[in-house]
């Protein structure tokens, strides 16, 4: 026959009970931290966006107004108004894979036909399932011969098209527009002490 025992089962569901409340106590503490981070986060949104707004636009325009590109500060800081360039393939908006592929095969062409296709990367690469390193190899030394396909990948790094653009531009050279998306730009710059 079994012992009942009212007195420590009474004791292990009390016990379980104050589990389940330290447990939901630290969910309501994650879900808060979370909360914080999300407002920090926007907070943080917030403020580069003012800063961008300050530095790209509304301190350029006054210091162009006084017909100035650098202040000295009394405490020995300065400001300078610097350009900056993004350039990018031009996407449309909307547009499917096909078509950015279309105008990126175009900009890559245009780039060539005007002596600039030294800064297109052209990686070709292969890829090999698990336990294929003899393919690899014959595949090294005879490529197509063998039946594989390779990937080529045409890129053109963000930097140097960024300087190009900027080359370009300060030498009044076009980009074409319908093949780039180019933007300049001035920026704030402050030398802190």
């Amino acid at each position: 026959m079994n012992d009942i025992n009212y007195e420590k089962d009474r004791i292990e569901s009390v016990s379980q009970i104050d589990s389940v409340k330290n447990l939901s106590d630290t969910v309501i503490e994650l879900k808060s931290i979370e909360d914080e981070i999300s407002n920090a986060e926007k907070s943080i949104s917030q403020l580069k966006e003012k800063a961008k707004n300050l530095s790209e636009f509304e301190i350029p325009k006054m210091m162009q107004e006084m017909n100035i590109t650098k202040l000295k500060l009394k405490d020995g800081e300065s400001v300078e108004i610097k350009p900056y360039y993004y350039a990018s393939v031009a996407q449309g908006r909307g547009e499917d894979d096909s078509a950015f592929i279309e105008r990126k095969s175009k900009a890559f062409n245009w780039l060539r036909d005007n002596g600039l296709g030294d800064i297109i990367k052209n990686d070709v690469t292969v890829t090999f399932g698990r336990d294929e390193d003899n393919k690899a190899i014959a595949y090294a030394t005879l490529a197509k011969e063998q039946g594989f396909e390779p990937v080529q990948k045409e890129t053109v790094h963000a930097i140097t098209l960024k300087a190009l653009v900027r080359e370009r531009l300060e030498s009044g050279k076009e980009m074409p527009s319908d093949l780039f998306k180019t933007y300049a730009g001035n920026s704030t710059k402050i030398k802190r002490r």
